[in-house]
């Protein structure tokens, strides 16, 4: 294989605040945050896996058959090597072209219809060098030319064989990347299109009809589920610490709302899914858009970069942190403090089973911020081994090496199960992202002739195919309005009001702690 990767050791650089931030007691990682700016990184070095596939593949392909055991299946186009109408083959793989090329070798014929994931890649890639609109203009005008549209008189059998390969091809982008047609420039060429065919056959027109009311249908859905989710409460809770010795509490603690460990974790599957079933495959090509560098002009998606259920996604990770951290500090109590950590233990220990590792870490994280670790005495009195295995499970160590294994281990289960509950697969989001940052930054788009890096692009159809995937399960829980409620709305401290909650729990142990304790309660509680 070429080498088509700068293989390197990564610094922390580049896009975002996405920070795995690891205390002094444990080497799990732990809160991530997000700005569109930058992102910072202290991760372990990344092992690469680069997926080489070996078989060649039909051309024409049902939907669910893009996805392998192991995830993503990248089919050939021909087991030969060298190069085809501008495009680049090695050892039967497609490995790059001009993107004139690729555009070209998406566009149908009479006798020709694109590889399904095929199709996958370069919608989702092609947005880093030409956005979705200007992409099916080109495509459209090049079917007006090569099927002669234009024409006076339509060649009407050859239209009939070129029709269904069309509408194929557009059903299949709009299921795949509906947010691309919240444009009407999208949906202004998708209609123009059927409008040409459509003469040539009545059923073209109930074709676009319906392919038209299944797009509203899913992009009003979306909407809605949006709108519907209840929006993080950015209430902050500091002031509270001021009422930790006066009993009753005033705010509501979690074990009011839920004192059921798999009822929790069940609660917090149902926000995951719910909330990962509106991120787009494209948002995480749009998080790291770059210039293109033939074309200095503009970057595709500069004024918007379209990630915001992404963005949102990220938010919902660091609020569960921080809950978790302000449930465990809040309680006046040592024994409490212990009971709402063994609580969470629990939960997380659910969370595991379930497959549900976005939770699983969030939990884990939020129980080893600094503010909750330092609580000596509180854990003391903590039955730890069960935390202790569940931070064996998502040690950093050899890259996650314990939770990729368990990930796989999900993945399969996933692949054979009889029911949905089986289905659950909720990746640590941060490691994905991660993933795919380091893939971006390590693998150029562009090689040094021109042609678009095609391998690198497979390898990120890949990674984001299996999370197509894993969000498309529906819950199999019941839904407790209650808890989900509590969980997106109870007030949480910041960092600076866990730090002075913790203080006050357990006192400081060294002037360095004293002194921030001071200033603490100077600036949020007004005592001296």
């Amino acid at each position: 294989m070429k080498s088509w990767c700068n293989m390197k050791r990564f610094k922390s650089r580049g896009f975002g605040n996405f920070e795995i931030e690891f205390s002094q007691r444990s080497r799990s990682a732990g809160s991530m945050d997000y700005s569109p700016e930058k992102w910072r990184w202290i991760v372990p070095y990344v092992r690469w896996n680069f997926f080489c596939p070996q078989e060649g593949m039909p051309q024409t392909l049902s939907s669910t058959s893009m996805f392998t055991p192991c995830g993503f299946s990248p089919h050939l186009h021909t087991s030969k090597e060298g190069e085809q109408g501008g495009l680049i083959f090695q050892d039967g793989n497609l490995t790059s072209a001009s993107l004139d090329a690729l555009i070209q070798h998406l566009i149908p014929t009479t006798d020709y219809y694109p590889e399904k994931a095929y199709i996958f890649t370069f919608l989702l890639s092609s947005r880093l060098f030409i956005e979705p609109h200007e992409l099916l203009s080109r495509v459209c005008h090049k079917c007006i030319e090569q099927q002669r549209l234009d024409d006076p008189v339509l060649d009407k059998a050859r239209i009939r064989k070129f029709g269904p390969k069309i509408l194929q091809l557009l059903t299949e982008w709009t299921e795949t990347f509906p947010y691309d047609f919240q444009e009407e420039r999208m949906i202004g060429h998708l209609k123009d299109m059927i409008h040409r065919i459509a003469p040539c056959d009545e059923a073209y027109w109930k074709k676009m009809n319906q392919l038209l009311q299944a797009l509203n249908q899913k992009l009003a859905t979306l909407s809605h589920g949006q709108e519907g989710i209840v929006k993080i409460s950015t209430a902050v809770s500091d002031k509270l610490v001021a009422f930790k010795t006066k009993p009753p509490s005033i705010q509501r603690e979690i074990l009011s709302v839920c004192s059921d460990p798999y009822t929790l974790a069940q609660q917090l599957t149902h926000v995951e899914l719910e909330r990962l079933s509106h991120i787009g495959p494209e948002e995480f090509v749009q998080a790291f858009v770059h210039k293109d560098p033939l074309d200095g002009t503009k970057t595709c998606f500069s004024e918007q970069k379209k990630t915001s259920n992404l963005e949102a996604y990220v938010k919902w990770f660091n609020r569960l942190c921080y809950l978790v951290a302000t449930e465990i500090c809040m309680p006046a109590k040592k024994k409490q403090r212990a009971q709402v950590i063994e609580f969470f233990i629990d939960v997380a220990r659910e969370c595991f089973n379930i497959g549900n590792f976005n939770s699983l870490m969030a939990i884990i994280s939020g129980m080893n911020m600094s503010p909750v670790s330092r609580l000596k005495k509180t854990w003391s009195k903590v039955k730890t081994a069960k935390f202790f295995i569940l931070e064996h499970q998502m040690d950093p160590t050899g890259n996650f090496y314990n939770y990729r294994t368990a990930l796989r281990g999900a993945a399969h289960r996933s692949l054979t199960a009889h029911s949905n509950r089986e289905k659950i697969v909720i990746p640590f989001f941060s490691l994905l992202i991660k993933d795919i940052y380091f893939l971006n930054e390590g693998c150029a788009n562009r090689l040094p002739n021109g042609h678009v890096n095609f391998e690198k692009f497979l390898e990120l159809a890949k990674q984001v195919g299996e999370f197509i995937t894993w969000k498309q399960v529906e819950c199999p829980f019941e839904q407790d309005p209650n808890i989900i409620h509590y969980l997106h709305t109870a007030p949480i401290f910041t960092e600076d009001g866990l730090y002075l909650a913790s203080y006050e729990s357990e006192s400081p142990e060294n002037q360095t702690e004293k002194d921030r304790w001071k200033s603490l309660r100077s600036t949020i509680l007004g005592k001296t």
